[in-house]
């Protein structure tokens, strides 16, 4: 631990130390005092009756002070809770419940108790290129994780823009994580003599998926170890069937990145994406949580508004683990509301099944590329 985070920790210990002794003086000299009062010898009748006013008198005294302590610390907690959830809303906002024509819904759920954020991510952005998604889920949870969290969702506002094709902006997040790791390393204790150097931040990767939903609301994806979302429509079906690439900060990107096309995503047909611990999630028997029957239930059902589904999912989450979360979870669904535009709204998916991407090609330039292992 170098000398700043040392330096940090002891000013954030500062105040529950001083609030513990602050309680600590006035106990020390209630006891002190009423131990002489009434240990001392006594003289006649009236002066034990003093020794007790005076027991008395220090005892409320002491109470007032251990008041007037506790609920300045009760102040100070609400501010600092205050403060932590406004910081937390920074780094993963609320999303907006319309983006260019799209309805959108999303929630998180943190294993760590009194966090907000834990070690998953989302974001949605409307560009010039289409909306623009990312969810993704760092290696561990809590708050140990917020750090890596901050570093992509920060590059992916950026790139998200600038980038004209989702290779860029794969290749813009992999860089800021690399960043990450190596401010990580930097910060890792030298290994002793004869031992090798620690390498804890090699050790830290991110899952992520993009999705860019055009103005002719094909969708296009780049998947790094991350589950693949469900379509909604009259029944639930992953968007894709190809395989990912390692997850961000394993393994070097490949040369070429050819985003996934999945086809279009037709008016009133729904995007449910959701990180790994949805899927993890347990019982108190082991079972694991059974994400697509949720889902194909929520299908089969009237059209249902994307925060209606979230809060559908959410409620089944909970009641198959008894409210016990042990992973990170976030929950994340988009609906097409465009009106159709010709013929080409509803042309429908690839064969193979609803939604099922079948081939990768090249999102932007039409130049000949060979595609990468994924």
């Amino acid at each position: 631990m170098n000398r700043t985070k040392a330096t940090e920790d002891a000013q954030a210990e500062a105040p529950a130390s001083w609030g513990l002794v602050e309680c600590a003086i006035p106990g020390g000299l209630l006891t002190a005092v009423i131990t002489w009062e009434l240990t001392r010898p006594a003289a006649d009748r009236d002066d034990l009756l003093s020794r007790v006013v005076n027991c008395v008198v220090f005892l409320l005294v002491v109470a007032y002070l251990l008041i007037r302590v506790r609920r300045r610390a009760a102040r100070e907690l609400r501010e600092v809770k205050a403060v932590a959830r406004a910081a937390q809303e920074v780094l993963i906002r609320t999303l907006p419940p319309r983006l260019d024509g799209l309805a959108l819904s999303a929630r998180q759920l943190s294993a760590s108790r009194g966090a907000d954020v834990g070690g998953d991510l989302y974001e949605a952005v409307a560009t010039a290129y289409g909306v623009r998604v990312v969810i993704g889920d760092v290696r561990g949870h809590g708050l140990p994780a917020i750090g890596a969290v901050a570093a992509v969702l920060g590059s992916f506002r950026e790139a998200a823009h600038d980038e004209a094709g989702l290779d860029g902006v794969l290749r813009r997040l992999d860089r800021a994580h690399q960043r990450h790791l190596r401010e990580l390393a930097r910060q890792e204790p030298p290994a002793a003599a004869g031992q090798e150097p620690d390498s804890l931040s090699a050790e830290e990767f991110v899952t992520v998926l993009l999705l860019e939903i055009g103005a002719d609301a094909e969708v296009r994806a780049l998947n790094c170890g991350h589950p693949w979302p469900y379509r909604l429509g009259r029944s639930a079906a992953r968007l894709a069937s190809g395989e990912p690439l390692p997850p961000l900060g394993a393994f070097p990107l490949p040369a070429d990145l050819l985003p996934y096309q999945c086809g279009p995503l037709l008016p009133g047909e729904a995007l449910f994406l959701h990180t790994d611990g949805a899927e993890d999630a347990r019982d108190s028997a082991g079972r694991f949580f059974a994400l697509e029957e949720a889902l194909a239930e929520a299908a089969a059902g009237p059209p249902l508004a994307p925060a209606a589904v979230v809060r559908q999912v959410h409620a089944a989450l909970l009641r198959h683990t008894g409210g016990r979360i042990a992973d990170d979870m976030a929950l994340l669904v988009l609906r097409n509301d465009r009106p159709p535009v010709g013929d080409s709204s509803r042309v429908p998916a690839q064969p193979g099944g609803p939604g099922l991407c079948r081939t990768r090609v090249p999102a932007r330039e039409p130049t000949t590329r060979v595609p990468g292992p994924g």
